[in-house]
């Protein structure tokens, strides 16, 4: 197989690190090309599970398309996606996904829809909504969400099936407003005391960090924020309402 081929030419031109790389690399391109036409699974309508590699492509597919929503490539942003990475997948995966990208996928257009039709399929609500929260942090990594980068999200959320009121709640964790903190926890200005703490009841079942044990360190620790988001809207209107 690829991989193999790729270690043992690293292997004798970088040594051991070498070899990893090229091994790292050679399964990248094997799950893309294995399935008989290049990206069917990443992009096409293959019914066949996502492989981790799949997923990590998918997900830098949408995010170069949020990074490029406003028109200016932020080198900012696409810090924030390099480190994101590392953190969830160790340097050299996130570098071998970062060349794959790079020398195939970048040169090809990119469909949003076909990314996330296969993403609907065969991830968790769960997971999809930290994609989300994930796709507004590289918004918000240069200090704020443009308004053509939230309606690019809000095309991709449409896309993988999000819930209206989920997206907004998930967009409020990052716009400061007397809303934001309704709006997290999915629920009108006019709302109850007793509607207020049983929505926030929902809203810890449905962010609580446990839901995404199946997923790396780094969208876990996205996880989290969202999960504290919920805490502080909570604690904000317990403030304003006094209770």
């Amino acid at each position: 197989m690829l991989r193999w081929l790729l270690a043992v030419l690293g292997y004798f031109v970088y040594r051991f690190p070498g070899a990893i790389a090229g091994f790292l690399i050679g399964s990248l391109l094997d799950n893309i090309s294995v399935r008989g036409k290049t990206f069917q699974t990443s992009f096409g309508s293959s019914k066949e599970q996502v492989t981790p590699a799949d997923f990590e492509l998918n997900l830098l597919s949408l995010a170069s398309l949020v990074i490029k929503a406003d028109g200016n490539v932020s080198q900012t942003e696409l810090d924030y996606v390099r480190q994101y990475f590392v953190q969830a997948y160790g340097r050299d995966r996130a570098n071998a996904t970062f060349k794959v990208f790079n020398d195939v996928i970048k040169k090809r257009e990119i469909s949003a829809q076909s990314i996330c039709s296969l993403l609907r399929q065969r991830t968790r609500y769960e997971s999809r909504l930290q994609i989300l929260h994930f796709l507004f942090s590289i918004g918000n990594a240069d200090g704020s969400v443009s308004t053509s980068e939230v309606n690019e999200i809000n095309r991709i959320a449409g896309f993988l099936g999000i819930y209206a009121r989920d997206f907004e709640s998930i967009k409020a964790m990052f716009f400061k407003n007397p809303d934001s903190a309704y709006k997290i926890l999915e629920i009108d200005r006019t709302a109850t005391t007793t509607e207020i703490k049983a929505a926030y009841r929902t809203m810890v079942k449905k962010y609580h960090p446990d839901k995404l044990q199946h997923m790396d360190e780094a969208h876990q620790k996205g996880g989290e924020e969202k999960f504290k988001k919920v805490q502080e809207a909570y604690g904000q209107l317990q403030k304003e309402r006094g209770f």
